[in-house]
């Protein structure tokens, strides 16, 4: 038997007997009323019970219909069960409310009887399930258009990426979804929010690169070592840094993402003003107090995003990405001790040049790899080589030559192993 929720006018009391009509119909209809309420309870009730249908009687709608088309407000046209309405006549206008309120049937109050009533509720309750059903392919048809979309954008990724064909891209996408035991939708979701993680993961991790770039080219820049390209250098840089807090400050970040972010600005700015100044041997500790200040807030950045990601495998372009920012910070902390006698920076070096290392022996392990992969780590190495050496002759200008120039060829070479460690299958499809 349907369980029916009776909603009566609000000037009902509550334990009062339901109107003669209204009971003489029901019974008459062999139905059974299971709770009751009024316009005022009616959304809390039906969340309370869960009935199978409601049947509102208003025998004065002129001042009683309004206080029920506020309370359907709540349900935004698609109340959870069917609904029918008994009540005196009622205009094209109230009728049309009331249908887009999602009542499902309506019946004259003087024609109640226990058969026309009987008529009412099946007619609601068909109504009602048709209208479920449509809601739920609808749903359904929103789903595929919105599972294509991701697809097409999956496929789209890969097949830049990777340099293969549609059809090879999207078996990648259906055999990954297979093994997972997911749909291709969520699986083609994943990979281009991976691939986003991946990308942010490598722009924070620039900035890093940039903050030690940026001290030594103010460093190089004072020292008279290729000025007319350090002053290229300085411009594109400091656009380089603008655009990648900008690509950041797109992103769907938590809240220490945007903590984090929010304290990378900070210290770019206080970095930008001082750079802004002709450079001078009294200001480069400051400088270089700054830039440590900006690769601190990047380095925590990155740990943000890469713990936002939740994948293992953006740790691989985390720590290549790093590799940048070290070969840079080697670079500037050698000219910084040659030209002005820093001992922090010179003490620095050593430290340096073991991270560097230590990390370039774990990228040579790491079984993420590819022939293109290998060859650029045995060029990073080499030219490694070439830095230390540079570092060594620190005290001659054909030492410090080459220590800008490696530093700048190492910044390359790990800007393209970088890359290619995102684009790789093995991080975008984690």
């Amino acid at each position: 038997m349907m369980s029916l929720l009776v909603v009566l006018p609000n000037e009902f009391a509550e334990p009062a007997p339901l109107p003669e009509p209204l009971q003489q119909a029901l019974a008459s209809a062999g139905a059974t009323v299971s709770e009751r309420a009024t316009c005022h309870t009616l959304v809390q009730r039906v969340g309370a019970f869960a009935p199978q249908q409601v049947l509102a009687w208003l025998p004065a709608p002129a001042h009683q219909l309004q206080t029920l088309l506020d309370a359907l407000k709540e349900w935004n046209g698609t109340p959870p069960c069917a609904f029918g309405l008994v009540s005196a006549p009622l205009d094209g206008a109230q009728h049309e409310s009331l249908v887009s309120l999602g009542v499902h049937a309506w019946m004259p109050i003087d024609a109640l009887d226990g058969a026309s009533l009987a008529g009412l509720t099946a007619r609601a309750q068909a109504r009602w399930q048709r209208e479920a059903a449509l809601r739920t392919e609808l749903e359904g048809l929103r789903t595929r258009m919105d599972e294509r979309k991701w697809v097409d954008r999956a496929k789209g990724l890969l097949m830049s990426a990777r340099g293969i064909g549609e059809d090879e891209a999207f078996g990648l996408l259906r055999g990954a979804a297979m093994h997972a035991n997911l749909r291709l939708g969520e699986v083609s979701r994943s990979v281009i929010e991976a691939a986003q993680w991946a990308d942010a993961i490598n722009r924070a991790g620039q900035l890093r690169m940039l903050s030690q770039r940026l001290v030594r080219v103010a460093a190089q820049l004072l020292a008279g070592i290729d000025v007319q390209r350090a002053r290229v250098l300085r411009t594109q840089s400091t656009e380089r840094v603008q655009q990648n807090l900008d690509h950041l400050a797109t992103l769907d970040l938590d809240a220490a993402g945007v903590k984090a972010l929010s304290e990378v600005r900070a210290a770019w700015e206080e970095l930008a003003a001082l750079l802004a100044a002709r450079p001078a041997p009294q200001g480069l500790a400051d400088i270089d107090a700054r830039g440590e200040a900006l690769l601190s807030a990047a380095e925590a950045m990155t740990d943000a995003l890469e713990a936002s990601g939740a994948r293992r495998a953006l740790r691989i372009v985390n720590i290549c990405g790093r590799q940048r920012m070290r070969a840079q910070r080697l670079a500037k902390d050698a000219l910084l001790a040659s030209t002005i006698a820093a001992e922090a920076s010179r003490g620095r070096l050593l430290p340096t040049m073991n991270e560097f290392e230590a990390a370039l022996g774990e990228l040579e392990r790491a079984p993420l790899s590819s022939p293109e992969i290998r060859a650029a780590l045995v060029a990073a190495r080499d030219e490694w080589l070439r830095l230390v050496g540079g570092v060594q002759a620190l005290d001659s200008a054909e030492g410090r030559a080459t220590l800008v120039r490696s530093s700048e060829a190492l910044v390359d070479t790990f800007e393209r192993l970088t890359a290619w460690y995102e684009h790789s299958l093995q991080v975008i499809m984690s």
